[in-house]
């Protein structure tokens, strides 16, 4: 070996880690930062999310549906016709290719944009096999390579539930049904919420009736329903006729329609309101005769039989011939749920929470793989969209969030203690850690009450001699300090504090603990 010593060991101890962790010294350090349309979420959202999953995976299961999961990735070419094109595999999803060659040839995957199209793969895939209808939920992250906005990532949590291989309209019914037991069951107070439904046949059957021959008048008179909310329907007369230009001067062009078929399909976008018998003979009198208006009607007819049979009222699902969402996907039954609870902005201004799920019939998306057409019905929801409902009918899960039970050290030499005190109330099913650092009590009080700790254990020298333990009720703490006036009486009384013989400290704990579940 060399006498002269290394390149390394010439080097200053930074210098020398800059090295060895692949950068030199004067190398500009990464800046710290999140991508754009991701975010980090801490303990109190994830449990706000698990405790939505939980609820709404014991209703569905309570419907007889299985739980599946598919993998993260899907290849491109079977995530559908509605996702990235073979030519643009990169197209709105997250796309990578899969054992390329030399010549960069390979198949693309693609992180899954929804939970649908692995459904649908999966069906197909094992059709042979499976339980018809097969019923299955599902929940996980879905990724969409969309430009962000507030509100709108590119990673977030969804959870469906679909029927697959029965055309029964009681099958929707049922995925109706359930998915506002769902909603409730997370938290949503009854309600607060109405699931809005509509029959894409029968939309066809009002172009029909309207003479609405071409797919671009179709969909412009689509897009002029969907402004309904927003514009009312002067603006939708407007857009279905010649056009219209609003408050900035641009001017929008209309479908075209003459006056007395636009007529017609104000008529029917205001026919809901009321019982859903109502709606269906209200529906009737603007495009009975049509015959897929009529097979529309008569889907809905039934839908509302099995709704009535499930106990489920018009004030938590209702027909409602406005809602048009995702028509070029759906082949019958849609619906939306709908927050109906007024909320406010963060300026305090009233605002229009608007939908939190939706889905409906879809009866050509295995077809895909088999060439053979097969009906599916489902219901899908954004788990953090959901939360934030929740939070706007002022139940807001991550506030119910809990940290562990701390162990306050005081005595350097008795760490072992505390970690037996530690291991006692884990033993005993209760969350606990002892304090890893080095910091004094009021650190130390600080941190338990950051963690969002329900107690924290005080053991020092008096309490070891004594052979007692001291408890604070951080819970009733937080809950009083928001009323305190008189600091000094506040610390002299020590509200939520109390001694306890060591040999009772997890029944006292436990105590303390489920006071506030």
């Amino acid at each position: 070996m060399s006498d002269l010593p290394s390149q390394e060991a010439s080097l200053s101890p930074d210098a020398a880690a800059a090295k060895r962790g692949g950068m030199t010294a004067d190398a500009p350090r990464p800046e710290a930062r999140s991508p754009r349309g991701f975010v980090d979420r801490r303990a109190r959202d994830l449990a706000a999310e698990r405790k939505i999953l939980a609820a709404v995976a014991q209703v569905y299961e309570l419907y007889g549906f299985e739980a599946l999961d598919t993998g993260a990735f899907e290849y491109a070419d079977a995530l559908g016709k509605f996702l990235p094109d073979a030519d643009r595999p990169n197209a709105g999803v997250f796309a990578l290719q899969d054992d390329a060659d030399s010549d960069g040839n390979g198949q693309w995957m693609a992180l899954r944009y929804d939970l649908t199209a692995p459904l649908a793969r999966f069906a197909a895939q094992n059709w042979e096999t499976l339980p018809k209808p097969f019923r299955r939920y599902a929940f996980g992250p879905v990724w969409r390579n969309d430009k962000p906005r507030p509100g709108r990532y590119r990673e977030y949590v969804q959870c469906d539930a679909d029927t697959v291989g029965s055309a029964r309209p009681e099958a929707d019914a049922e995925i109706i049904a359930m998915a506002v037991a769902g909603l409730e069951a997370a938290g949503l107070p009854a309600g607060s919420a109405v699931v809005k439904i509509n029959n894409r046949k029968l939309l066809n059957g009002l172009m029909t009736a309207a003479g609405v021959t071409s797919e671009g008048q179709k969909l412009a008179v689509l897009r002029a329903v969907d402004k309904l909310d927003r514009l009312g329907p002067d603006g939708v007369r407007f857009l279905l006729g010649d056009g219209r230009k609003d408050e900035s001067g641009d001017f929008t062009k209309g479908a075209g329609l003459t006056a007395s078929a636009a007529e017609r399909v104000l008529a029917f976008t205001q026919a809901g309101g009321g019982g859903r018998g109502d709606v269906l003979a209200r529906l009737a009198d603007v495009i009975g005769g049509s015959a897929e208006g009529d097979e529309g009607l008569a889907e809905l007819a039934a839908i509302d039989a099995a709704l009535n049979g499930l106990g489920v009222g018009v004030e938590r699902a209702a027909f409602d011939p406005s809602v048009v969402r995702g028509l070029e996907y759906y082949t019958g039954a849609v619906f939306e749920a709908e927050l109906l609870l007024q909320t406010t902005d963060e300026k305090g201004n009233g605002v229009r929470f608007g939908s939190i799920g939706g889905g409906g019939r879809y009866d050509d998306l295995v077809a895909r793989f088999t060439g053979e057409r097969t009906p599916a019905a489902g219901f899908s929801f954004g788990v953090t969209r959901l939360a934030a409902a929740l939070k706007a009918a002022g139940r807001d899960l991550a506030a119910d969030a809990r940290g562990p039970v701390v162990v306050l050290v005081l005595d350097q030499t008795r760490m072992a203690d505390y970690m037996a005190v530690a291991g006692e109330l884990r033993a005993a099913g209760i969350a606990a850690e002892v304090y890893l650092g080095t910091s004094g009590m009021r650190p130390q009080m600080k941190y338990a009450d950051r963690r969002l700790s329900p107690v924290a254990v005080i053991i020092g020298g008096d309490e070891f001699a004594a052979g007692t333990v001291t408890l604070k009720d951080l819970d009733l703490g937080r809950e009083l300090a928001s009323g305190v006036t008189d600091n000094a009486a506040w610390r002299a009384e020590r509200p939520g504090q109390v001694v306890v013989p060591r040999t009772e400290l997890v029944a006292s704990v436990r105590r303390i603990v489920e006071a506030r579940p």
